[in-house]
This record gives structure tokens, C-alpha cells and sequence, in this order.
């Protein structure tokens, strides 16, 4: 039986669209900016107000101080779960993981989509997602 590849680029939780939304056209994007983002070993940051500038498959996260304040982009698919009650975003990656991924390049998207579909492809081979 063959494992299920990792797909990076799409949401395995579709949680975000259940509830439904008032402030939805209000706010660009996905409605979870400003939605803390936690990993599997700790929180990493906020989904950031530039997530209306990545791509409809990524969150754009606000490391702050944690990463000397770098901005990360995370595919959609690491996305464990979503808390609207408490307004976090739960990724199926260790803080590290998230550390040492490729960062976004807007002048290269076909590269950068192409260096973090195999980060996280062997990412999830090492660890596969905890369910």
C-alpha cells in the first residue's frame, strides 16, 4: 500500500469556510489574518496582512521576534486545524520545520513553489502529519 504523497498546495482542512463569516468581506484573503499560528511544538507567529500578496495556497506568517521578525509562507496543506473560537491556525510542523523552509520569493513563484514542494514533500517523509 502506497503512502499518501503530501500535497503542499492544498487545504486538508476546510474548517475556515465552515463558520460562516461577518467580517468576511472585510478583510482580504482567507478572514484569518491576525489568526496566532501555532506549531506542533509552540506558537510561531500571526497570519499576516500581507497574505493577500501570496498566493491563494499559502499563509503568510509574522514570525516576529522568534525568527528575528522574518516572514514565513506556509502551504495550506500543513494546516492541522483551524480554531475560529480562539483564532488559531494549527499546522502539522515543528517550529524548526518551519524554520528552515525555503522563504517566498515573488520575482521566482515557479521556484520557490518548486523548493518548498520538495522541503515539504521529504519534510513529511522524515515526520508524516499528525492527524
Amino acid at each position: 500500500m502506497q503512502p499518501i504523497p503530501f500535497i503542499p498546495w492544498v487545504w486538508r482542512d476546510a474548517s475556515w469556510t465552515e463558520e460562516p463569516r461577518q467580517d468576511l468581506d472585510d478583510r482580504p484573503d482567507t478572514g484569518l489574518i491576525g489568526y496566532d499560528v501555532e506549531a506542533t511544538d509552540g506558537s510561531i507567529g500571526k497570519i499576516d496582512e500581507d497574505n493577500a500578496e501570496v498566493p491563494h495556497d499559502c499563509l503568510m506568517v509574522d514570525t516576529g521576534p522568534w525568527i528575528f521578525g522574518r516572514k514565513v509562507v506556509l502551504p495550506v496543506g500543513t494546516v492541522r486545524h483551524v480554531d475560529h473560537a480562539e483564532r488559531k491556525v494549527h499546522v502539522d510542523r515543528t517550529k524548526e520545520q518551519i524554520k528552515n523552509a525555503p522563504e517566498y520569493d515573488a520575482d521566482d513563484h515557479d521556484g520557490y513553489r518548486q523548493r518548498t514542494d520538495d522541503y515539504y514533500a521529504d519534510s513529511y517523509k522524515m515526520m508524516p502529519p499528525m492527524l
